[in-house]
């Protein structure tokens, strides 16, 4: 099995290296980017195999970058999980489903519940959690 990439995408730099710290450990090859706009270059270049957005950053913010994925033929498909503060998780729920958001997980997260939410999102026979609640 080849190791899949996951793009992290935060403008909070501790919790950037965090997150790459933890999914590096776990066996993930990482690609940081420290806005929506550089994480949309990356993609651009190589479409890793799911992405870990912030919400709220400068220039590009998690909802844009989310929607460029999902109007480009070669991305719209690709997982992706959202970071958000705490209280924003669920209250959004909405607009998170209409984007394509495979799972939200809210800050401060612990960095082994992002790796298994990671690994949830890249089972073949994935379905998002957003989605699971209203089953």
């Amino acid at each position: 099995m080849s190791t899949r990439n996951v793009l992290l995408v935060d403008d909070e730099l501790h919790i950037l290296r965090a997150a790459e710290f933890k999914l590096k450990r776990h066996g993930y090859q990482i690609t940081c980017a420290s806005d929506g706009e550089e994480a949309w270059e990356q993609i651009q270049r190589q479409v890793p195999d799911i992405v870990v957005t912030d919400l709220q950053m400068p220039r590009l913010d998690g909802l844009q970058l989310i929607t460029r994925i999902r109007e480009n033929p070669a991305t719209e498909s690709l997982p992706v999980i959202l970071l958000t503060a705490k209280g924003f998780e669920l209250t959004h729920k909405e607009t998170y489903e209409r984007h394509g958001v495979f799972d939200v997980v809210a800050k401060p997260f612990s960095p082994r519940n992002l790796c298994q939410r990671v690994d949830m999102a890249l089972s073949v026979d994935a379905k998002s959690p957003l989605v699971a609640q209203e089953s």
